[in-house]
């Protein structure tokens, strides 16, 4: 059995998990802006959620059981398949800001896991098919 295709297969899912993710989290982030402009725009001072631990990739314990109440079911599930894969890169950056350390990580991990699985998957040797006739070659 050919591997190429396993292994492009496993990098295509990965890139769709890293990017599912952080779409989801990007749309987190501007609704809570959005949210948050409405309230100043109406004098109030109260924000909507405090970005903080909660946005960083693979977060400690505490902060995933915080995170797990806040987030359904499925978008933990895809939230916690993305820790596992980010985990190699979650300490490379530290921000306040919570778009930096996820944006470097999830780049990271998109090219190491989707570009470099890609590229492996070519690399693997290939099933040789037995040619008989030269009608049946392939170029």
């Amino acid at each position: 059995m050919a591997m190429g295709p396993f292994v492009r297969i496993c990098a295509t899912t990965v890139a769709l998990l890293i990017i599912a993710s952080f779409t989801l989290f990007a749309i987190e982030q501007l609704t809570e802006g959005s949210e948050n402009q409405t309230y100043a725009g109406k004098g109030e001072s109260t924000r909507v959620r405090s970005t903080g631990p909660l946005d960083q990739p693979s977060p400690s314990a505490p902060v995933e059981r915080m995170r797990e109440k806040a987030h359904s079911s499925g978008r933990e599930l895809i939230d916690d398949a993305n820790d596992v894969l980010l985990a190699p890169f979650s300490g490379l950056v530290t921000s306040r800001d919570p778009w930096a350390p996820r944006m470097v990580s999830g780049g990271l991990a998109l090219l190491l896991f989707g570009l470099g699985g890609a590229l492996l998957a070519n690399v693997l040797p290939r099933r040789h098919q037995k040619v008989s006739d030269w009608r049946e070659a392939t170029t």
